[in-house]
């Protein structure tokens, strides 16, 4: 009876590290928002899962992506989305004689850059919905203003048609002045929205951008 129990007591802890080290990992997430529908039925599209853990399905579903789109930046050179692409950046939408949320937005933003200052992964994004006012130079004035650093924090402006036509491919037309700041993955994804004028809905984001570095790290 003894000599059960000593086996016991030690087989027993190597096999739970064991299944620990093998199964225990941590495992963040984070999901992935507005699934894709189809214009004829209405069914959310699905895809195939190209290789499927054990635990996850053989058909996944079709996420929307941000599509490409050229604006000009607050130095008055051509920006591409597809600077972005591979990067996580947080998007917003604003405009520079906004007196209202833009500043909080702005504000926050400022915290987002600062926590991650660092990490050229994390890219900042805001898109002017008012292009006629927000020339270059009206940006260029913002941004130092808000001690947007350079290559991290970028301002957009272009036609009102670009602006509202990327706006409304978010795809909520709500977003063309509101409050909410967009999580972009690195493969144009959304993965999340907040309350920019909520300082716990930002640390909210501040934490999810921190799961999303790590969801990639570990897929490295």
């Amino acid at each position: 009876m003894k000599a059960g129990i000593l086996i016991a007591a030690l087989v027993i802890p190597a096999l739970i590290f064991l299944y620990l080290k093998g199964f225990g990992e941590n495992h963040y997430e984070l999901p992935y928002l507005i699934p894709l529908t189809d214009s004829t039925t209405g069914n959310v599209m699905m895809k195939k899962n190209p290789n499927p853990r054990w635990n996850e399905p053989e058909m996944d579903t079709v996420f929307h992506t941000i599509p490409a789109w050229t604006l000009t930046d607050q130095n008055g050179n051509t920006f591409n989305g597809s600077s972005l692409k591979g990067k996580i950046y947080v998007a917003d939408f604003f405009f520079t004689r906004c007196g209202s949320i833009c500043p909080k937005m702005s504000t926050e933003f400022t915290r987002v850059q600062d926590t991650f200052t660092n990490e050229d992964k994390v890219q900042l994004a805001s898109f002017s919905v008012d292009p006629t006012h927000d020339t270059p130079e009206m940006l260029r004035a913002y941004a130092k203003k808000y001690d947007a650093k350079a290559g991290k924090w970028h301002f957009l402006t272009g036609t009102k048609s670009q602006i509202y036509d990327k706006a409304v491919k978010t795809p909520d037309e709500t977003f063309i002045h509101s409050e909410k700041l967009i999580l972009v993955d690195k493969e144009g994804h959304i993965r999340g929205f907040y309350d920019g004028t909520d300082k716990k809905d930002v640390d909210r984001l501040i934490l999810e951008i921190r799961v999303l570095l790590k969801i990639y790290e570990t897929k490295q």
